[in-house]
């Protein structure tokens, strides 16, 4: 397991570099962006319907996932409201039209979470991109995320003694959660130095602290969903790791941080 880990990581991280290097001649980024959000999102659907806690409009829920990563990308700045008020809207009128109504909110509740979780959190990358000197700060994101995951993997392993949150994820330590924290200080200062980005040394460091918490909090409300679905992972598309969904969870939670820092910030 530990092998297979391993090795999806490095692929993962080489296509991730391949896809940054691509988005300068099209939107690949945007491309890879949506596919992850949408197998995020399929798994996502696909929980809550084994779990039998409702029925989610899988179609309509895909449809505006896709919608809301690729609309940064075709420059529909003022859509976001427009966007959410059709999430909100649209499935309710559809649960609404079903003869079977047991559900009926449950199932448009866990369709709009879909949505907004997968749809609007993974939005903010491709909104990032589009700002100056956007690919570097997507890198900053995902690297600060990835090490923060990975030292906290490892760590959690060979330290862990105290339980962070038992009753959500019984593997996850504060001795991990620590670790997490300091390997993404100390990759997310080095990037941000490598990459000449307008940050001082606190500043990097401060950034990256945040993220470290962000993705870890991800990883945290991931495993909350799952508990309460039943299941143990989201799938078995990425070996080592479980499915998207599993891979994601910290990385569009660390998105966030990362985009309205450079908005309020400049």
């Amino acid at each position: 397991m530990l092998v297979k880990r391993v090795v999806t990581s490095i692929l993962l991280l080489g296509g991730l570099l391949l896809v940054l290097w691509a988005n300068s001649f099209f939107p690949a980024f945007a491309i890879a962006a949506a596919i992850c959000a949408l197998m995020g999102a399929w798994e996502f659907y696909r929980m809550v319907g084994a779990s039998g806690k409702g029925r989610p409009v899988l179609w309509l829920g895909l449809a505006l996932t896709l919608l809301f990563v690729i609309a940064p990308t075709l420059k529909w700045d003022h859509s976001s409201g427009i966007l959410i008020s059709i999430a909100v809207v649209a499935p309710l009128l559809w649960v609404m039209l079903r003869r079977d109504h047991r559900d009926a909110f449950s199932s448009w509740a866990f369709t709009l979470a879909g949505i907004l979780y997968l749809g609007w959190l993974s939005s903010r990358y491709t909104a990032l991109i589009r700002l100056d000197d956007g690919y570097k700060w997507v890198v900053l994101a995902l690297f600060c995320t990835f090490a923060s995951d990975t030292t906290a993997y490892f760590v959690g392993r060979l330290l862990g003694r105290h339980k962070m949150a038992p009753s959500i994820s019984p593997a996850k330590t504060w001795e991990g959660a620590a670790g997490g924290l300091a390997g993404a200080i100390i990759l997310g200062s080095l990037t941000a130095w490598i990459l000449k980005l307008p940050l001082s040394l606190w500043q990097a460091v401060l950034l990256a602290a945040a993220t470290s918490v962000f993705a870890q909090a991800g990883d945290l409300v991931e495993s909350l969903f799952k508990r309460n679905m039943g299941a143990k992972d989201s799938g078995h598309a990425l070996p080592g790791h479980g499915g998207m969904l599993d891979r994601v969870d910290g990385i569009v939670f660390a998105g966030l941080v990362v985009y309205y820092y450079v908005i309020w910030h400049g």
